[in-house]
Formats: C-alpha cells, sequence, structure tokens
C-alpha cells in the first residue's frame, strides 16, 4: 500500500486513517477503508474527533499507533487507501462435545443413564432429553457461523423401526434444576435403533449459542410419540456439535 498523504510507502496493512471519536478506555472509532471500525488504541494515546491516526493490521485485529498535527484538522488532507478487495478473513470449524446429557422426566433429571429421550413408555411421564454445551461456544464470539451439525446415534431401545424425533432449541447452556427452556424446533429425520447421523442445523440456532442467548439442544415432542432414546456424550460422542465459522 502506498500512503497517500506523505512520501513514500508503508508496509501492507499500514494506512492512516480518521479518528470518528475520541479515544476512550484503549479503544478509538475510526474511518478505515471507507468502514468505521472501533479498534485498539495504543496504551495512554491520546485521540480526540478527526485526528489523523495510523494504523497498523496485526492478524484481524486493527491498532491505532500514533496520531499526526498538533489538533484534529478541519478536514483530512490525504485520501484514504480504496477498500482492500481480498479482505483477511479467517475461518474454521470447532466441534463442542456437550458438558452434560440427559432425560428430564416426571419433575426431575434422570440419573441412572445420560441418555437423551423423547417420548413416553413404561408408564413414565413423556420426556424431554437434553444435552447442554456449557460456555465453549462463547469462544466465538464475534463470528459469524457458516454452518452446524450435531451428530446423533438412536440407541439399541426404543421403537425398532424408523422413528422421526423433533429436535427443540434450549436457552440453558448448563443442566437447570427443573425442566430445560425450549424453544424453536424442528422435525428430526427419521432414524432407525443403532444409526448414526449428522444432522444439519439452522445457523441462527448456533448464532444464538455463540451469542450467549442458547446454549442447548433437546429431543420432544408434546404428544410423547415415539418414544427414542438418543445416546448421550460418554457413549461415542453423542450430540457432539460442530460448527463451521469465519471471523472478518
Amino acid at each position: 500500500m502506498t500512503g497517500r498523504g506523505g512520501p513514500g510507502t508503508v508496509p501492507a496493512g499500514t494506512l492512516l486513517a480518521t479518528a470518528t471519536a475520541a479515544a476512550s478506555a484503549g479503544k478509538v472509532t475510526a474511518m478505515i477503508n471507507g468502514v468505521v471500525r472501533t479498534i485498539w488504541s495504543a496504551r495512554d494515546l491520546t485521540v480526540a474527533s478527526g485526528d489523523v491516526i495510523l494504523v497498523v493490521r496485526f492478524g484481524a485485529t486493527w491498532l491505532a499507533i500514533a496520531r499526526f498535527g498538533t489538533a484534529a484538522p478541519a478536514a483530512a488532507d490525504y485520501t484514504d487507501n480504496p477498500p482492500d478487495p481480498n479482505p483477511l478473513v479467517v475461518q474454521g470449524t470447532l466441534a463442542v462435545l456437550p458438558t452434560y446429557t440427559g432425560t428430564y422426566r416426571d419433575s426431575r433429571w434422570v440419573t441412572s443413564s445420560d441418555q437423551a429421550i423423547q417420548g413416553a413408555h413404561g408408564g413414565y411421564g413423556n420426556a424431554t432429553g437434553a444435552a447442554f454445551y456449557g460456555t465453549k461456544p462463547l469462544s466465538l464470539t464475534g463470528a459469524t457461523v457458516t454452518g452446524a451439525r450435531v451428530r446423533l446415534q438412536r440407541s439399541s431401545a426404543g421403537d425398532q423401526g424408523p422413528a422421526a424425533g423433533t429436535l427443540r432449541l434450549v436457552t440453558e447452556a448448563i443442566r437447570p434444576a427443573g425442566a430445560p427452556t425450549l424453544g424453536a424446533s424442528v422435525a428430526l429425520p427419521p432414524m432407525v435403533p443403532g444409526q448414526v447421523l449428522d444432522v444439519p442445523l439452522t445457523t441462527s440456532w448456533v448464532q444464538s449459542m455463540v451469542a450467549g442467548t442458547a446454549g442447548g439442544l433437546a429431543v420432544f415432542d408434546a404428544d410423547g410419540s415415539p418414544w427414542i432414546p438418543y445416546t448421550g456424550r460418554s457413549a461415542g460422542g453423542g450430540f457432539t456439535l460442530t460448527i463451521d465459522w469465519e471471523r472478518a
């Protein structure tokens, strides 16, 4: 890149920008490549609105390291570089094993198994099977979820023919004392006992986990049928969540 407010060239990822507000709490807002961003500022760097500042890019992070002039000019006397036609985008995949899988039934959590069971059977009430993912999805805060899937496996018990459960989004990230709070729902594909399936998830569900407004998944049908036990985390990683993400 070539700095257009002074002679010479500057390293790639280094350019002049205009502060749009005074620095506060170690951060400053600045117009960079035509986009207003909130970026980190150097320690003890004093910046006023309108100041011309030198910014550098370190990985995916912009840093303000210096300012020019004795006061903010009425108008910047330089032309900013055009937007990068190939902006840096970091992509990755995160696997999240649930911190807990289990079944809530008859006003209590079942302690004899970590299977997640949907439906009513054997004289018991209608069950809600659930998986909670703790804080690990929050490690992607600020990233965009581009795809997601959950690994489900039917146990050998339950209805022996193909049966389709109902998947629900859960508010809590850790197991509550009472019943989990159920949100949006989607029909699962039919599965037979022993079958393993990576089920695609709506990206908005997982984006809400990354944002901290949701934290788990459940299997539940209000009419109590079909009865379907799904294996839990102790049996081959049942309910493992895989998240594809990117960060600009």
